[in-house]
């Protein structure tokens, strides 16, 4: 074979191990563009390797990946945007190659914005060894490989994350019948929009919370959060229901569809086939836990790139 032949081969094995790279470098991250990055980074690194010498591409190929994505999360920059509480995970619309493998619970669980989020709660070497293990299933040899660590100390790692992760997740959380998570979405979205306070307070968890990268005068610098069903239902009330100002503002009326974003139920305001909103939700015991909205337009542009190849439901709301 001659090398430009060799080059179309081993271009060819990465390519085969792209989506799994970049649904692990999504899951240590929280943002495809971010993971995307990570990838051909790691491209990179594969052309320059001395490839003959690889012995098993998918396993040194994990490694770099791993190990790039620790890079940018260790790094002063990223510490100092997250920290400062402007910081959601990227959504991505259900489907998306990037959500990656969800035969498990625990890998459709590693990819929910909730669990996400608790990932940034966690020191990098622990939510990379967590991830490597709940939602890749490498053993603890294999992890200890790609981290250039020891055994003990993956499985130190892996129990102290997963300590972590037991403390903060909300009691309840769980997957819930998909008939049942429309229909709360959509008794939610209909007393939002016709201001029924009382009928969104009783569609909340006593201790539901809200997360908002935006208000009602534009993106905001840092999250917004409401943490009672009150407030919840206030911001919902001024939030959801559609006014004449609101259409100037966002430059029409967009349409409001249901989606599952991140395996979870999800508003979607879509305004000539671009997304400019995203309003997920967790339910727990038939109730509202969690509100996330991004409206952050760096946030949206994956899930607007796959909402134009999907084929959406009738819209709820044809013209908000």
């Amino acid at each position: 074979m001659d090398s430009m032949g060799v080059d179309r081969f081993d271009t060819s094995r990465f390519e085969a191990s792209r989506n799994r790279l970049a649904s692990l470098a999504y899951r240590l991250l929280g943002s495809a563009a971010d993971a995307q990055d990570a990838v051909q980074d790691a491209f990179l690194h594969w052309q320059a390797a001395d490839r003959q010498q690889i012995k098993v591409p998918e396993a040194w190929l994990t490694k770099v990946v791993t190990n790039l994505c620790l890079d940018r999360l260790r790094s002063a920059q990223v510490r100092r945007e997250r920290t400062v509480g402007a910081w959601l995970p990227e959504p991505l619309l259900d489907g998306d190659p990037m959500l990656g493998p969800a035969d498990t619970f625990e890998q459709r669980e590693s990819v929910s914005l909730a669990m996400l989020t608790l990932m940034e709660r966690l020191p990098p070497i622990e939510r990379a060894v967590y991830i490597l293990r709940e939602a890749f299933t490498y053993s603890h040899a294999e992890i200890a490989e790609i981290l250039d660590i020891s055994e003990s100390a993956s499985q130190q790692h892996l129990h102290r994350a997963r300590t972590r992760v037991t403390a903060d997740r909300r009691r309840g959380a769980g997957e819930v019948d998909p008939a049942s998570a429309r229909r709360i979405v959509e008794e939610f979205l209909a007393a939002a929009t016709s201001g029924r306070t009382d009928r969104l307070v009783a569609l909340l968890t006593d201790n539901a919370i809200a997360i908002s990268d935006s208000n009602a005068a534009g993106l905001a610098k840092t999250l917004i959060r409401y943490d009672t069903p009150e407030r919840i239902a206030a911001m919902a009330r001024a939030g959801f229901k559609p006014t004449p100002a609101k259409r100037r503002l966002l430059g029409g009326a967009p349409a409001v569809h249901y989606a599952l974003v991140n395996g979870a139920p999800a508003l979607l305001f879509v305004l000539e086939e671009k997304v400019i909103g995203s309003v997920t939700f967790d339910i727990t015991d038939g109730r509202i836990a969690t509100v996330r909205g991004i409206a952050a337009p760096t946030r949206l542009a994956r899930l607007t790139e796959a909402w134009r190849q999907h084929e959406p439901d009738t819209a709820l709301l044809n013209q908000w």
